[in-house]
């Protein structure tokens, strides 16, 4: 019997194996580009979304793969295929509701995707910088990698989410049991002293794309 896992693995394997992210090979089909993006595998609630038959008919047209070629690549190994990718989202719509769960995690509608590297890609997300604010640091389009579960030091890079929703990149200055101060990213900027309390979460940067 085949598992969720498996015919998604498959799918990654068959974009990777054509030079294609997830979104790519779904471009490549004729289908909406967020169609095979990790954050549509499953719904909010944790239910498992399977790809439709039309959608893997589709890709297999657009490469030319044979089905026994797609059966073969179900079972590949996770993690063992090149072009690995994770969520990505625009700076500017993070604040946005819905788009992450309670620990954080990406979720819901909207995400697009962007190659990892050589990192636990089911505990990191990519957001694209939006504007100059954090110049010279980070300049607009640049993209940074964002890990849920790599432990967060003074002097690391964060980013941090309010429990209004608010999104803020700088750099952990200082940590108290009730406060966090933050260092800016640029030097037109203020340091800021934040309550715990206002915090959803903070997590480390851990790559840019520059």
């Amino acid at each position: 019997m085949l598992s969720h896992m498996q015919i998604w693995t498959a799918i990654d394997s068959l974009a990777a194996k054509h030079g294609f992210s997830a979104s790519g090979l779904a471009k490549a089909a004729g289908l909406d580009p967020t169609t095979f993006n990790r954050s549509k595998r499953t719904t909010p609630e944790g239910r498992e979304r399977w790809p439709s038959t039309e959608s893997v008919a589709k890709v297999l047209l657009a490469t030319g793969e044979t089905l026994d070629g797609f059966v073969a690549l179900v079972g590949a190994p996770r993690g063992a295929r090149p072009g690995a990718t994770v969520p990505l989202l625009s700076f500017a719509r993070a604040g946005a509701s819905g788009l992450f769960d309670s620990a954080g995690h990406p979720s819901g509608e909207g995400w697009d995707e962007i190659e990892l590297p050589a990192i636990d890609r089911d505990s990191v997300y990519g957001l694209e910088i939006s504007g100059d604010a954090m110049l010279p640091l980070y300049r607009d389009g640049d993209v940074v990698l964002v890990s849920v579960t790599e432990p967060v030091r003074r002097g690391d890079r964060v980013v941090v989410r309010s429990t209004s929703g608010e999104i803020l990149a700088r750099t952990l200055k200082r940590e108290t049991a009730r406060t966090i101060e933050l260092q800016s990213l640029a030097p037109a900027h203020e340091d800021i002293t934040l309550d715990r309390s206002s915090i959803a979460s903070m997590h480390r940067i851990v790559w840019a794309r520059q």
